[in-house]
């Protein structure tokens, strides 16, 4: 059982079993519901998105219009339980991010250039040698292209093949892109390691 602070007004308790009735609810407009599950999500929620949009302020829209395209289409989801009401709304977010990224013109998919690709060793980055906010950070500062492929090969759990045709771009550069990202992870691990005390 959880508390969440509705809207700065008041406390509900909120059990497991509480999410299909919130969804019923909400169906029927009941704006405390929508209240109730914002609380419920958007920690979650907010995390999922600053992966693919790591500025703030444009995570921020992202997730408010993510938020508006999970309660208009709440009404047609078949709720089964609560991970797959929180995988359906996940999946409203990453969509939300992709489409931001798209519309800014900022997901581009490009090799590494000769210089940087030169001095890049063909290994697997050593994630254990830097702490989870430490990995977050590093991955976040990755090319969008890069960081994208990341985030849906390794967090989404999607082949190759299915983030090529989500991203509309070929087999082969999503692999390009995941193995460059890979590569360039590697070098940055390095570096930080090296200037730990």
């Amino acid at each position: 059982m959880q508390e969440f602070l509705i809207f700065g007004i008041y406390k509900i308790e909120f059990q497991e079993e509480m999410t299909e009735s919130l969804v019923q609810r909400i169906r029927n407009h009941d704006q405390q519901a929508m209240g109730a599950l914002y609380q419920w999500s958007v920690g979650r929620l907010t995390s999922v998105c600053r992966r693919y949009v790591p500025d703030e302020d444009d995570a921020k829209d992202v997730l408010q219009n993510a938020f508006v395209r999970i309660f208009t289409a709440l009404p047609t989801f078949e709720y089964r339980d609560e991970p797959t009401l929180l995988a359906w709304m996940r999946r409203i977010v990453v969509n939300e991010a992709l489409r931001h990224l798209r519309d800014g013109r900022r997901l581009q998919f490009s090799a590494l250039d000769d210089e940087v690709g030169k001095t890049l060793a063909d290994e697997e980055p050593d994630v254990e040698q830097v702490t989870a906010d430490e990995l977050h950070r590093l991955v976040t500062e990755l090319p969008d292209g890069y960081r994208t492929v990341v985030n849906l090969f390794v967090f989404e759990g999607m082949s190759h093949r299915q983030i090529a045709q989500l991203l509309d771009i070929g087999e082969s550069t999503s692999a390009s892109q995941f193995y460059h990202a890979k590569q360039l992870l590697a070098k940055r691990i390095k570096e930080l390691v090296k200037r730990k005390p």
